[in-house]
């Protein structure tokens, strides 16, 4: 098996992610590679409207999805630190799959370990699914962990 230095374990802080980064801790110590938790924020659609209260709310809406990330991205980095895994975060905004896959390409991602929902049928017909485009434009493996 080819030598991995960088992982990059994409969260959005389900259960699903929850057993993804078990594995990729696990190949992180493995291998002694570094751990990118990255996250990636869907920016909400906003309607216009003639009222200034609504954007006020949209803005302070985005903002405490910033911090609730960060701050669940640093604790996080405390877990993997207290186990020797040497991690840092990466906060994008965007549409996931995207973010996931060209933030990978440019740090040089050896693998990229995904939490998938286990959705099927018409939930994820019109939910989609973001490990299935990950896995299917990634230029490096893709490491698919099922949630239970």
């Amino acid at each position: 098996m080819k030598t991995m230095r960088t992982i990059f374990y994409a969260t959005d802080f389900s259960q699903a992610s929850e057993r993804a980064l078990d594995e990729a801790v696990g190949l992180a110590q493995q291998f002694g590679a570094q751990i990118w938790i990255v996250h990636v924020i869907e920016p909400v659609h906003y309607v216009t409207g003639e009222e200034f209260a609504a954007a006020d709310l949209y803005t302070r809406l985005e903002e405490a999805t910033e911090r609730n990330a960060a701050a669940s991205m640093e604790k996080l980095i405390g877990r993997l630190g207290n186990l020797g895994v040497k991690a840092e975060t990466l906060l994008l905004k965007g549409t996931p799959a995207e973010q996931i896959v060209n933030a990978a390409k440019e740090r040089n991602a050896d693998l990229i370990v995904i939490g998938t929902h286990g959705r099927t049928g018409l939930s994820k017909l019109f939910m989609g699914s973001v490990a299935g485009k990950v896995v299917s434009t990634a230029d490096c493996p893709v490491l698919t962990v099922r949630g239970r």
